[in-house]
């Protein structure tokens, strides 16, 4: 008599609409399909928006993370987004800005949430691959070094953006991204919010796998062209590779890149091969290594994640309350706040409230945030 597995999902057969999860075949060393086996992949489904996750999506991928962990024949899970320009932004800024700002206690109820997402990967039974399709900004970045691997196209970048729209990274970027580069690297993402490169990101360890994804007409692939790696120092003995070229070499690489294709089929190839790498592992020997390796983060993340729920909540109500309508509502170059204006308020002491906001918003998101609070 065949035995009846028990379903240990939280919400069994739940149909997802805010992502994609799919299983897909496990390839052997040969290159043919392994019949009973599969991986799963889990993907964000909101390219117009750069694959940004709002508060229903988040609780698409809790669920989807803990269906792919219970599954008994998935070998590892494959986290991406859909399309070619983001895995992930992070939270949605239009949710952020229409709704969260100005409430904290909705914002806490939300980062419980996206806590229990990230916490969620970290936990997952199986191995998690972060298929970086484009950029990995923002809250992206955090569910992405939340994961095992991470297999990029060299189109993609990396980095924060909080302190330059009113937040902090403070949802699992400054937990982990000095396990990844140190404490002296992880600062210049951090604070500054200038992105890296994908083959920047692989040199400093936060990427194991670099792809081109730019191809040309006769069907040949070239580096990301907008990216140093001709060589790896200047005259000065500096390290440039990785850095995103400027002037005229910029404009020539745009020129290049025109007559490309972007094509991701490279990365899905190199996503597969590091499935079956896994594949040819004992699956409880894998766990149990993954378990333990995953301490670290867990470590610092459990340590933290509470206080920062709690902080990033009443931060809604000032900086937040600025930076997001700023990203959201400006046009063009304006998406940032005046900054010089907002400390020197702030140093005079000045109240930060609406008025405070008025003011150092860019002028044409002032409009539009003042008819948000009239609503």
């Amino acid at each position: 008599m065949a035995l009846t597995l028990r379903n240990h999902e939280l919400v069994a057969d739940y149909a997802f609409s805010l992502i994609k999860y799919e299983t897909r075949p496990v390839l052997d060393n040969a290159g043919k399909e392994v019949p009973g086996l599969h991986q799963v992949w889990i993907s964000l489904n909101n390219p117009k928006q750069l694959n940004s996750y709002t508060t229903d999506t988040v609780k698409e991928v809790i669920l989807a993370f803990r269906r792919a962990s219970c599954d008994r024949r998935a070998v590892a899970v494959v986290f991406t987004g859909v399309g070619d320009r983001a895995f992930c932004t992070g939270g949605n800024t239009e949710e952020y800005t229409t709704y969260y700002a100005g409430r904290p206690l909705e914002y806490a109820q939300y980062m419980r949430l996206f806590n229990d997402m990230v916490t969620n990967i970290l936990l997952c039974d199986k191995p998690v691959v972060c298929r970086a399709n484009g950029m990995r900004i923002g809250g992206g970045q955090e569910i992405g070094m939340a994961c095992d691997f991470t297999v990029s196209g060299d189109h993609a970048r990396y980095g924060q953006a909080g302190p330059k729209h009113g937040s902090a990274p403070d949802g699992g970027s400054t937990d982990f991204l000095d396990l990844y580069v140190g404490v002296g690297r992880a600062p210049e993402s951090l604070v500054l919010c200038e992105p890296w490169s994908a083959h920047k990101a692989m040199h400093y360890g936060v990427v194991n796998e670099v792809v081109p994804v730019h191809k040309k007409k006769d069907g040949s692939f070239i580096a990301n062209p907008y990216v140093v790696t001709e060589h790896f120092l200047d005259e000065y003995g500096r390290v440039v590779y990785g850095d995103f070229k400027e002037g005229e070499a910029k404009d020539k690489a745009k020129a290049t890149a025109g007559e490309c294709e972007i094509d991701l089929s490279l990365l899905d190839k190199a996503t597969n091969a590091l499935v079956t790498k896994l594949l040819y592992t004992f699956p409880d020997c894998t766990r149990k290594t993954l378990e333990s390796f995953r301490k670290k983060k867990l470590e610092v993340w459990q340590k933290n994640c509470e206080t920062s729920r709690s902080w990033l909540s009443l931060n809604m109500n000032t900086e937040a309350m600025a930076g997001f309508p700023a990203f959201h509502f400006g046009e063009g170059k304006e998406r940032e706040i005046d900054f010089a204006q907002l400390r020197r308020r702030v140093a005079e002491g000045a109240r930060f409230d609406q008025k405070l906001v008025e003011e150092v918003l860019p002028p044409s998101a002032r409009g539009p945030f003042k008819k948000l609070m009239e609503g």
